[in-house]
């Protein structure tokens, strides 16, 4: 018998109250949505679900998901659910196929599930206006920031005439999204996986419905309860003060990474204001163009390079920039905004980064940031900024989204000390609220830097028992 199911019959559910009000949960056929082995048990689908749950009979969206199992595995128990982080990214684009033994079908069965408003899903927040807006500021040497916008606010407006209520594209629908998908698969509980944002989100699921969670798999979390944008120049000093002390250890044996933290500091306060320039050759044309790049080029190439492959270039990076070499950087620099797919919807990322983020944060203690740390000051340390936000007009999240979870769950954290955007302070915090939680730090590793290091799985200990504690056996890793 053909153990892959490629279609799904609708099924119709009434959920929870929401609102005081019931609404209809639907799933219905995506066909050759993934590829999996035909071993294996394969479900593919729409969850539908109203936009708004205050508004049941309103429109709906349609969010893609499968579940995967391999025969023998219980339909109903130790089911993982993993959503990519953002937030914005399509769970889904990034997965072609499934091999019988993926990932987390060592454990029981796998669910996929793209955030809503993400490029797979209906309706899809996608911006294109904004990318157009970048690649026209470097074209014709104009303004960034007005150009990016003005294009938010066009996005904004074409989405609006589409019928789409931007403020319902946050962390709180998502998280009634996946309790949703839960009950109507008619699952117990989910081991839920999380990375970067979508690990607060999977902490926002613990909080609000705790009976759908058996064990939290937090890859780089992100908390909701944080202040980012007051903090993440800060985040990145400190990554890069790693990266400086490492280096100071293996300067002996490369001298011209000499005082390499002071010469850096002095290099890029100094260079604040200056503009460079560079010929560029678009790919597909065939006339050079020259584009203009300051300190915030020079900071993302040195930033892009701090991730868990390349980790070992960042010195010689930071040499070559100080010594005036920047042609191969921004090179890098810009072909990322002329010709690579970020698989990012834009406006699903507005929507939640405006209303749970930036409506939080303040704008003096970001700027405050500068003073204390002049060879970072100015630097466009995220795509989402108050004036964006200004643009976007969503309104803003409940404070209770600001607060930690607090939860006898079992946890397991993973930290990269050199992950530039969630660093292990966040990770630490998480953890205090979580008496069952569990915290790896990865030395040397970025941001995703997953649970895995010197050829040993800690998933595996884990799933298998979550509430025993792990004990680390490379160097290169603390447990805590």
């Amino acid at each position: 018998m053909k153990k892959t199911l490629h279609t799904l019959f609708i099924l119709l559910a009434i959920t929870q109250l929401s609102y005081g009000q019931r609404y209809t949960v639907s799933i219905t056929p995506y066909p050759q949505l993934v590829k999996a082995d035909p071993r294996l048990i394969l479900q593919t689908g729409y969850l539908v679900v109203p936009e708004k749950r205050s508004k049941p009979n309103g429109r709906k969206v349609k969010l893609p998901f499968f579940f995967v199992r391999r025969p023998d595995q219980d339909a109903s128990k130790m089911v993982s659910l993993y959503m990519t982080g953002g937030p914005g990214y399509s769970t889904i684009d990034f997965i072609d196929s499934i091999s019988y033994n993926s990932g987390f079908l060592r454990y029981g069965g796998f669910i996929a599930i793209d955030q809503r408003g993400t490029r797979k899903a209906q309706p899809c927040l996608e911006c294109f206006e904004v990318d157009a807006a970048i690649k026209q500021s470097y074209r014709e040497n104009k303004n960034k920031d007005s150009l990016i916008r003005i294009a938010a606010t066009q996005c904004r407006e074409k989405l609006l005439r589409q019928g789409i209520d931007l403020s319902a594209y946050n962390t709180t629908e998502t998280v009634e999204d996946i309790n949703d998908l839960r009950l109507a698969l008619h699952i117990d509980s989910l081991n839920l996986v999380g990375i970067s944002y979508s690990g607060g989100l999977m902490m926002a699921v613990a909080k609000n419905h705790p009976e759908a969670v058996r064990a939290l798999i937090l890859n780089s979390p992100l908390p909701s309860f944080t202040r980012y944008e007051e903090e993440a120049m800060f985040n990145i000093n400190e990554a890069l003060e790693q990266v400086f002390t490492n280096t100071m250890t293996d300067s002996l044996n490369k001298p011209e990474y000499t005082d390499l933290r002071n010469r850096f500091h002095q290099y890029f306060t100094d260079i604040h204001g200056r503009k460079f320039s560079i010929r560029y050759l678009e790919k597909g044309q065939h006339d050079s163009i020259d584009i203009t790049y300051t300190k915030n080029e020079l900071l993302d190439a040195v930033l892009g390079h701090m991730n868990n492959t390349q980790i070992s270039a960042v010195p010689a990076v930071i040499n070559d920039i100080i010594n005036g070499r920047h042609q191969d950087y921004i090179k890098e620099v810009l072909d990322g905004y002329f010709t690579t797919d970020t698989h990012l919807s834009m406006g699903m990322r507005y929507s939640v980064y405006c209303s749970e983020q930036i409506q939080y944060s303040n704008p003096v203690l970001i700027k405050k940031q500068d003073e204390v740390l002049p060879w970072l000051a100015g630097y466009a340390f995220n795509n989402v900024d108050h004036p964006v936000c200004d643009c976007w007009k969503v309104n803003p999240a409940p404070k209770t989204m600001k607060d930690p979870l607090y939860s006898s769950v079992p946890a397991l954290i993973s930290a990269g000390d050199i992950d530039r955007w969630c660093r292990p302070f966040y990770n630490r915090l998480i953890k205090r609220y979580l008496p069952n939680g569990q915290l790896l730090i990865l030395h040397n590793k970025g941001h995703g830097c997953g649970f895995a290091i010197d050829g040993v799985s800690y998933v595996d200990g884990f799933i298998s028992e979550p509430y025993k504690k792990l004990v680390s056996q490379s160097k290169n890793l603390i447990v805590e």
